[in-house]
């Protein structure tokens, strides 16, 4: 697979990446999740799992790994996997993030009120998160972002983080931020104004794009202009773009992969890659065999009359978090 550096950064990584949301902890808002993990929620399971997923992704030549400190126990099975396997930090690119606590507690159905994650961007949280997320990835950890910047969190104006980010930036960490939510554009484009001893703050931004939600397209171009590197998350929306989504409004879209010749995942993922702005995509399989699915992407062959005809499923941002809002944790 393809080696690239992340924006400007002295990062590698390879055009898609595997993020791993689904694989560190039993519940998560992708379709069909609880199938994926087969109902067994046995901490040794879910690491034998997660380990077997990370070897194909290892063998398809994936480099880039993605976690957060709320993924339950993604940064350990990650950290076990690679000192299993005997692979070296310098193989490998990982990024983490932080800012969000898991609160779930290893449980799926939560009693109401209660929330499978808590977010909170404040220096102490940035402090105790880095030192967790340190003691279990070492020095394999090289990208640490923010987790989830929105207007309300105020992250951006928070001068005490801003400044320990820029230390640690300094010190040889990269640091990033994600996005999600339909002001996802709106904080790209302030994150742009960020900078700290003379210097744009962030090396990279990670956000929702794709068929569906379209709408930080400018934003993530400008981000790519500016050097950031662009990483994509929820390609695939949760799994609203793969067969397991029987909504009538996927039709027109299954049509077209089909007459491509092609599977609907690798089709919406290779939407992605070919954005010009894109340096990795994440692929947010829980299993083997979807990931090899997803990675059939990589050899779609795209041209203009594709690119046209992916434009006219885009929805309203808006609607599209509404719709995710609306997908239930299993």
């Amino acid at each position: 697979m393809e080696m690239r550096h992340l924006g400007q950064s002295d990062l590698v990584v390879t055009p898609m990446g595997l993020g791993l949301a689904a694989l560190g902890r039993p519940g998560y808002i992708n379709l069909g999740h609880e199938e994926d993990l087969q109902g067994n929620y046995d901490v040794a399971a879910m690491e034998a799992q997660a380990h077997a997923v990370l070897d194909a992704a290892w063998a398809a030549g994936i480099r880039y790994f993605d976690a957060a400190r709320s993924y339950g126990r993604a940064e350990a099975f990650l950290g076990s996997w690679l000192k299993s396997r005997g692979i070296l930090a310098t193989a490998v690119t990982i990024g983490s993030k932080w800012g969000y606590t898991y609160t779930a507690d290893w449980q799926v159905q939560l009693p109401q009120g209660v929330k499978h994650e808590v977010k909170e961007h404040t220096l102490p949280v940035l402090q105790r998160q880095l030192a967790e997320s340190r003691a279990l990835l070492g020095d394999a950890l090289d990208l640490y972002q923010i987790h989830s910047a929105t207007p309300d969190s105020g992250v951006f104006e928070n001068q005490a983080v801003l400044a320990e980010l820029a230390r640690l930036r300094d010190s040889g960490l990269a640091v990033g931020f994600s996005v999600s939510g339909p002001q996802q554009a709106e904080m790209i484009w302030r994150a742009l104004k960020i900078e700290m001893a003379g210097e744009l703050l962030f090396a990279s931004v990670q956000a929702t794009w794709n068929v569906l939600e379209q709408s930080a397209t400018s934003a993530l171009q400008a981000a790519h202009d500016a050097g950031l590197g662009v990483i994509i998350k929820e390609a695939l929306a949760n799994g609203r773009l793969t067969p397991r989504n029987q909504d009538p409004e996927m039709q027109a879209v299954l049509a077209l992969a089909q007459a491509y010749g092609v599977t609907l995942d690798a089709l919406a993922l290779t939407a992605v890659i070919h954005q010009p702005f894109v340096d990795v995509t994440l692929s947010g399989a829980a299993r083997v065999d979807h990931l090899q699915s997803n990675l059939k992407a990589l050899a779609v062959s795209w041209n203009d009359s594709l690119a046209q005809q992916i434009v006219q499923f885009q929805e309203p941002a808006e609607l599209y978090w509404q719709k995710r809002s609306r997908l239930a944790w299993n």
